[in-house]
């Protein structure tokens, strides 16, 4: 079965002021403190498409992205190829309590040039280091999507987006944008049951990590979480079941617990065979030549990392905690450079869901 294709203007979304793209939508619920969660539906075509943001509200640049993405497809006629192809099901940000939470970093940057060294924008590191609020496991949006219909007691966030793309269903694919902290560079991770269908796919996404400049993250997790290396960059996004299993065997089962489905299983389950992926990119990369004490990769390390900052802190001021950072081999990622990235692999994926 194939669907038509629309290519996506990359260009033209970034366009938009910040600010100012984001256009009226549907109040689709409300958030656990009554804030309203807003939903928005364009286009007219036949392949329908989901997208979501700020599962981790920790992690602000999908949700910008979609909300310029929102903008560009609210000014487009009708007869735009993209809303005359797809049906768009789109919440840039699916938790809105999150996100007010992480405004007091989240809304600091500082100056930073994009590939084309042009003028662009950075998150400030000391700022995010000492502000930043992540969920644990139970509050989790992302792994937090109703077990059925009558799951009351998953979040209200998760059971008003579940609500939402119900109506719309089933998709052709189902995105969800993430973020890191520290990392060489993006990470992309597909739908384990289209792996067979995706070289095109990946070898596209890479040249353009590349010609941007970036590096990719390539890790093996050996499976851990649900996490599969396919190849340089490209790893299975994980699954609920995988994430269960791993705190069984250590014992947790009181963790294990805590976890829901998550959006891709959620959609995969409303029916077809939708392709599935989450975007990860990083608001900080290290280069490869980094002279860190220790690369900020998971808990413990992130903590001494975190430690180090304050250190530094102490030791040469913000402005100084700053650049020692960048001098050891940690700058901030151009925000529009990540969503440059988000965008074009929501374009490979626009392709390659056509083609199913």
């Amino acid at each position: 079965m194939s669907a038509p294709l629309a290519e996506l203007p990359i260009e033209a979304i970034l366009s938009a002021a910040p600010g100012s793209e984001t256009p009226v939508g549907t109040t689709i619920g409300r958030s656990r403190e009554d804030r309203p969660i807003t939903g928005y539906r364009f286009g007219q075509g036949e392949t329908r498409i989901s997208l979501i943001g700020g599962c981790h509200a920790d992690e602000p640049v999908g949700p910008g992205m979609l909300r310029r993405l929102c903008g560009h497809l609210a000014g487009a006629g009708s007869d735009d190829p993209l809303l005359a192809c797809y049906s768009w099901y789109i919440v840039p940000h699916v938790n809105p309590d999150g996100e007010q939470r992480n405004r007091s970093w989240s809304d600091v940057t500082v100056d930073a040039l994009d590939h084309r060294d042009e003028p662009d924008r950075g998150y400030e590191l000391v700022t995010y280091v000492e502000r930043v609020v992540r969920e644990l496991p139970g509050d989790d949006i992302e792994f937090g999507f109703p077990r059925a219909a009558d799951d009351h007691a998953a979040r209200p966030e998760n059971r008003a987006v579940a609500d939402f793309l119900r109506d719309g269903a089933p998709f052709a694919l189902h995105g969800s944008f993430h973020g890191m902290d520290f990392a060489p560079g993006p990470w992309f991770l597909i739908e384990g049951a289209w792996r067979d269908r995706t070289q095109a796919l990946r070898d596209s996404l890479r040249r353009t990590v590349h010609t941007l400049g970036y590096r990719l993250y390539d890790v093996d997790r050996k499976g851990e979480k649900g996490f599969h290396r396919i190849d340089e960059g490209f790893t299975t996004r994980p699954d609920s079941v995988a994430m269960r299993a791993f705190f069984r065997e250590r014992g947790d089962d009181a963790t294990a617990e805590l976890f829901r489905p998550s959006s891709m299983e959620f959609v995969r389950g409303l029916g077809g065979d939708p392709f599935t992926f989450v975007s990860e990119m990083p608001l900080f990369v290290l280069e490869p030549d980094h002279t860190l004490p220790e690369p900020p990769r998971g808990p413990e390390a992130r903590l001494r990392f975190h430690r180090w900052v304050e250190r530094m802190v102490g030791e040469h001021g913000r402005d100084g905690a700053r650049l020692e950072a960048e001098r050891h081999g940690l700058r901030t990622m151009p925000i529009r450079d990540q969503m440059r990235l988000q965008l074009a692999f929501l374009g490979e994926g626009l392709t390659v869901s056509a083609t199913r």
